[in-house]
């Protein structure tokens, strides 16, 4: 065993780091997942404008992703849903009914122009082998969004686990204006599905939002479903009215599902039931309503890291500015090596340097003669010149030479200087590049990305006050059992499932219950009514112990455990003759039971004096012998 212990433990945590860095956790810098990173590589590396199968780009992932086809095909679906990156044609699944989509060789797909402008750079992209060797991946795409922002994204990982929920497009990137501006930033999610959210819990992605499907009352009688929360789809929504209204918690009497390219679940209500009254309900005990908790754990520094929404947003403003830098860099380097070579050939062709190889007859006499000749005009130079540029120059052919015009030359030379310049100034400026950057990309494509879940508080719904009262229960005194499945002619009632029933048995036990189908009462009820758990209840008792001595008292109910026996009559030996409801002081007329010599037959008692205690107390004892029936008066 020891010795296997090192094994395990090496490669246990081989995995978990796969499973984490490989698998199931975003990386910060571009959002993906390493299977969206290589399906949309992929998409790139094809991308010719047309679409393509599906079946084939999986096929070409399949070449840099080593978990099979299904893996492939179920992200790419997912990713092309999100409608950023992946523009689709055929039926690609509905995320609004929970529609699968169709096999992949009859569906197509290729990259959105947003895609193609913010994703991809080969020059600023690292590359790693592949799996296999055979091919070339990128280590993370240059991506200038914020693209686990955009898209959210869930996964499961080893120990660990993430989710984060996506966000409107437009508010991420005005929030990166505003954090170049060092202005406070205020984010929430935005989902595709729309409906209402509460976002007081959401705590910068450290907590929960509550969702809520739109809701509509038409009339009185009905109700329409218009959009339905995140994390639901208008199959399992009905599936879970159908649930509550099987367990009586919504009086609905018909469902008919008109669902196209958006939700219409249209609900008929049962006679005598209103729309403002079903309304909260199907909030109360239906998925019209739910709760969704945020992790926010990403790879950062090639290691999982728990984040907020404003850590990352803010990291990634700051690597978009850093991309811009490098992409200006690396068109400023371009554009100083065409200036480069347009000035050597001027040089050469201008002044004729190209005449003195006519009469060198080596190699090394024609490389020297062009050296030398375009060396008296180093001052012209924009960098020194190297053996490949010579290389060049005598490459030139003479058609060229003959065809070269000096002005058109010049003005080449004068447009890339100006391009320079202008580099420069955005270099000098990057936070003023980077806002123009972004707000280029929001006049582009804001109108394709609006806001679809409205922000809204709203109060939690108390279920216990929406509840219906649908249960009926009833007692049977033969059998001692009473519930909802009881058909018994005694303490007949309509309760709700939140409902506190007190019971009361003759020997003195009591109890507070729940409803339920069937449960059995031992002793003969006496006072069966529905208890208020605010108020309690109040009782007056008159009962006698085993001795038929007669005691009174009155006692206050309010703090109880649920179906737990409690006792009026210590040990339940005796008999309650009266329980009144309420704070009463009733006059009684007492009956002795007859003894030899007894001149005293009768008493009346009064039990205005007594005060209340609690429920266990023994009270005040009425007369001095026992006492054979009991009499109220007043």
């Amino acid at each position: 065993m020891t010795q296997l212990e090192p094994l395990m433990e090496q490669n246990f945590l081989e995995y978990a780091s796969y499973v984490i860095m490989d698998r199931a956790i975003p990386d910060i810098r571009d959002g993906c997942k390493p299977v969206q990173r290589r399906i949309l590589a992929t998409l790139h590396n094809s991308d010719d404008g047309k679409f393509h199968k599906v079946a084939n780009i999986i096929g070409e992932t399949m070449k840099l992703h080593p978990h099979g086809d299904a893996s492939i095909g179920d992200a790419l679906v997912v990713l092309a849903n999100k409608e950023y990156f992946i523009e689709r044609q055929g039926n690609f699944g509905n995320i609004i009914t929970g529609h699968r989509a169709a096999a992949a060789r009859y569906i197509e797909c290729r990259l959105t122009p947003l895609a193609r402008e913010t994703l991809f750079n080969k020059h600023l992209t690292d590359y790693q082998p592949s799996y296999d060797g055979r091919k070339e991946e990128p280590v993370y795409l240059p991506a200038k969004l914020p693209v686990a922002l955009m898209l959210g994204v869930e996964g499961i990982a080893v120990g660990m686990s993430t989710k984060v929920l996506p966000h409107n497009f437009i508010e991420l990137l005005e929030a990166q204006i505003a954090l170049l501006r060092k202005e406070p930033i205020m984010l929430y999610p935005d989902f595709q599905q729309g409906g209402i959210m509460d976002v007081s819990g959401y705590e910068d992605g450290r907590g929960k939002v509550r969702v809520r499907a739109l809701i509509e009352a038409v009339g009185d009688k009905k109700v329409v479903i218009r959009e339905v929360p995140f994390t639901t789809t208008t199959e399992s929504l009905i599936a879970s009215i159908e649930s509550a209204i099987g367990k009586g918690k919504v009086k609905i009497t018909g469902i008919d599902d008109f669902t196209t390219d958006t939700v219409e679940i249209e609900l008929t209500l049962s006679r005598g039931v209103y729309a403002d009254e079903v309304i909260p309900q199907l909030y109360a005990y239906t998925d019209c309503e739910v709760s969704v908790n945020t992790n926010i754990v990403v790879i950062k520094d090639d290691k999982p890291c728990e984040m907020t929404v404003a850590e990352i947003l803010r990291l990634l403003t700051e690597q978009l500015r850093g991309t811009l830098q490098a992409e200006l860099e690396w068109e400023r380097g371009q554009l100083e090596n065409k200036r480069h070579w347009l000035t050597l050939e001027q040089i050469f062709i201008e002044n004729r340097v190209y005449k003195r190889i006519e009469e060198a007859t080596t190699e090394e006499a024609v490389n020297t003669e062009v050296y030398d000749g375009m060396m008296a005009f180093k001052h012209l130079f924009v960098r020194d010149m190297v053996d490949e540029d010579i290389k060049r120059l005598l490459e030139i052919r003479i058609r060229r030479i003959s065809k070269y015009d000096i002005d058109k030359n010049r003005k080449d030379i004068d447009d890339i200087i100006a391009a320079i310049e202008e580099i420069d100034r955005k270099l000098k400026r990057m936070r003023a590049t980077t806002i123009t950057y972004i707000k280029g990309l929001l006049k582009k494509y804001a109108d394709l990305y609006p806001r679809r879940t409205k922000i809204e508080a709203f109060e939690e719904i108390n279920v216990k006050a929406v509840a219906r009262a649908s249960l009926k229960i009833s007692y049977d005194a033969k059998t001692g059992f009473i519930g909802t499945a009881i058909r018994g002619d005694k303490y007949q009632m309509t309760v709700s499932e939140f409902d506190r029933i007190l019971i009361v048995c003759a020997d003195g036990g009591y109890r507070i219950i729940s409803p339920s189908e069937k449960q059995i009462i031992p002793g003969k009820i006496i006072y069966c009514q529905l208890f208020d758990e605010e108020k309690g209840a109040a009782f007056t008792c008159i009962y006698r112990d085993k001795k038929k001595n007669v005691f009174a008292k009155k006692f206050h109910l309010l703090k109880y455990t649920r179906n737990r026996e409690y006792e009026l009559i210590k040990d339940k030996l005796g008999k309650i003759d009266y329980l009144l409801e309420g704070d009463q002081s009733p006059q009684l007329h007492l009956s002795f039971v007859p003894a030899a010599r007894q001149k005293v037959k009768e008493q009346t008692a009064v039990t205005d004096d007594i005060e209340i205690g609690g429920a266990g107390i023994r009270g005040k004892r009425l007369a001095p012998k026992p006492v054979a029936k009991i009499k109220v008066l007043k």
